[in-house]
């Protein structure tokens, strides 16, 4: 099938409250454009420098997201133009971020994201972290940030009962979280679970948005 049959394919079971981003990372561009020109606008990098790259190649109307891990020296190359940046894990890179917008004069939307899966290699936060942060006098300071939800990523296994566990897990920080007032940079309406293998589970468990990339694109 190709990539327009596929995005077709996959848009057709998604619930209209549910974001699809097409995790394109290691594609080239005119598998991109294939992919835009069926009328997806939402893509999923996981390194700046080759969003930026792709950003200057393809139309301004893309939703550039940044779901891979960030390192803080980087950020600055993506300030101009991402629209989300998914894998947030420390205050330190919610200062740098915050910093970098504030010479561009933009807010950016960020998620946090909670260590839900047994592996140690995946980053995030743990729930007492993510409280430390939020309710720290600094990221009430923080004017050109805007927490806009959570993103988890599950353990990589076939035990569906696991990954159904990790997901719910995550679904009650983000039902406990909403419970707290909205502010100027915490407004919380996205929770980002979920990727070709898992997706149908995870808006199950609540997801608002999946990241899909080898049922779009096929393979890496």
């Amino acid at each position: 099938m190709s990539i327009a049959n596929n995005l077709q394919s996959i848009k057709s079971q998604l619930p209209t409250n549910v974001t699809l981003v097409a995790v394109s990372k290691t594609k080239p561009v005119s598998d991109l454009m294939e992919a835009y020109n069926a009328g997806q606008r939402i893509f999923g990098e996981n390194k700046i420098q080759e969003m930026t790259e792709k950003h200057q190649q393809m139309p301004k109307d893309i939703y550039w997201h940044m779901i891979g891990h960030v390192q803080s020296n980087k950020v600055k190359y993506m300030i101009p133009y991402v629209k989300l940046i998914h894998g947030v894990d420390s205050l330190k890179l919610l200062k740098e971020i915050n910093r970098h917008a504030l010479r561009w004069r933009r807010k950016v939307d960020c998620l946090l994201q909670i260590h839900i899966a047994e592996e140690d290699t995946k980053f995030g936060l743990d729930e007492n972290e993510l409280n430390d942060i939020l309710n720290s006098e600094e990221f009430k300071g923080f004017n050109n940030v805007k927490v806009i939800g959570l993103m988890g990523m599950a353990t990589f296994t076939d035990n569906q009962h696991q990954i159904k566990r990790e997901f719910e897990h995550l679904k009650s920080i983000f039902d406990k979280l909403s419970k707290q007032p909205t502010t100027q940079n915490l407004q919380l309406t996205t929770l980002s679970m979920g990727m070709s293998g898992d997706y149908q589970l995870a808006i199950e468990c609540g997801s608002t948005m999946v990241r899909i990339g080898s049922s779009i694109f096929g393979i890496r």
